[in-house]
């Protein structure tokens, strides 16, 4: 099912909704969304490409770029980024920034692989990406006035 690029553009822009630390630190955060595209050239290499949504179906492969830059006159301290999952996108990875996700909606957090899911008989299972609804990357170091850094996750169209 393809779906408009207004409607792509609202659903994706959604998942970097400012957390109220932003404010208090005057963290700026730039945001964008790619679709990840694989072409293959006439000697058979294939390259990826991050190209801007036009529109995005099922399956297709998404890259969330998370620019921040501390803004203000003092450091940033204990800074804390969280971001809901779009519903309609499955959380693939955060290559090696390792975030701490929630599989509950934002009540608890931890390691993928330390989390687990209810099932309906009662048990638990492992949590598995497409169990994810929230990514959080807190910030171990203070940010420096004018410092800046890059986030990124990727999560593939349901």
């Amino acid at each position: 099912m393809e779906m408009p690029m207004r409607t792509a553009l609202v659903l994706l822009s959604a998942a970097f909704a400012p957390a109220p630390a932003l404010a208090a630190n005057q963290v700026a955060l730039d945001n964008s969304v790619f679709v990840e595209r694989v072409t293959t050239d006439a000697s058979g290499r294939q390259r990826i490409l991050l190209e801007e949504p036009k529109a995005v179906v099922p399956g297709d492969r998404l890259v969330f770029v998370l620019n921040y830059r501390n803004a203000g006159a003092r450091a940033a301290d204990r800074f804390v980024i969280t971001n809901p999952m779009p519903s309609a996108v499955r959380f693939v990875g955060a290559g090696d920034t390792r975030p701490i996700v929630s599989v509950d909606g934002g009540r608890s957090w931890g390691a993928l692989d330390t989390l687990t899911v209810p099932l309906t008989d009662g048990s638990r299972r492992p949590a598995q990406p497409a169990d994810v609804t929230h990514i959080r990357w807190a910030f171990q170091k203070p940010i420096p006035a004018g410092g800046a850094g890059k986030l990124m996750f990727r999560g593939v169209v349901k």
